[in-house]
């Protein structure tokens, strides 16, 4: 696992940095590794020079349940994957990417940040995404929801598959 303590600073490439550290929402994390799914070929293009550019990739265990959550979801995969395979997809991530711990710091955050920016529902994972976020000093989000997270705009950068592919 890649330590969370560093902080890189980089040359710019595009809309994206050399060595950037960049927080992969669910809906990236799921295209990336599963070639059926709708722009699976872009993002996985984009995890791939994030990963040749020497990015480091963050996701929380928050995006490990959701993984898992869609992953088995009828309306996802109308097979479900097998778990063996699904377990195997999520050893994978878990090597490219860093797990982030959901500290009582991000629990702190998140009462924070749902206190600043009216936040309701299903916008509470968003939110709690933020707030890992703001507590490991990671200022980039990749996702293809920039209208539900762009209510947090102030406080990180938002990037759409548009912009990371550029």
């Amino acid at each position: 696992m890649r330590s969370t303590k560093s902080r890189r600073s980089g040359v710019k490439t595009g809309t994206m940095t050399m060595g950037a550290r960049v927080f992969a929402d669910t809906n990236i994390v799921l295209r990336a590794f599963h070639d059926d799914l709708t722009e699976h070929e872009r993002v996985r293009a984009l995890f791939d020079r994030l990963i040749a550019e020497d990015a480091q990739i963050y996701i929380n265990r928050q995006v490990i349940r959701e993984y898992l959550v869609q992953a088995t979801h009828p309306r996802t995969f109308v097979e479900p994957l097998p778990i063996e395979s699904l377990t195997q997809h999520l050893r994978q991530i878990m090597r490219i990417c860093t797990v982030l711990d959901e500290t009582e710091r991000v629990t702190e955050q998140l009462i924070t940040l749902i206190s600043e920016h009216p936040t309701r529902g299903k916008q509470i994972h968003d939110a709690n995404i933020v707030a890992t976020m703001l507590v490991y000093e990671i200022d980039t989000l990749l996702t293809l929801n920039v209208d539900d997270l762009k209510r947090f705009g102030d406080k990180i950068r938002i990037v759409s598959l548009e912009e990371g592919t550029s």
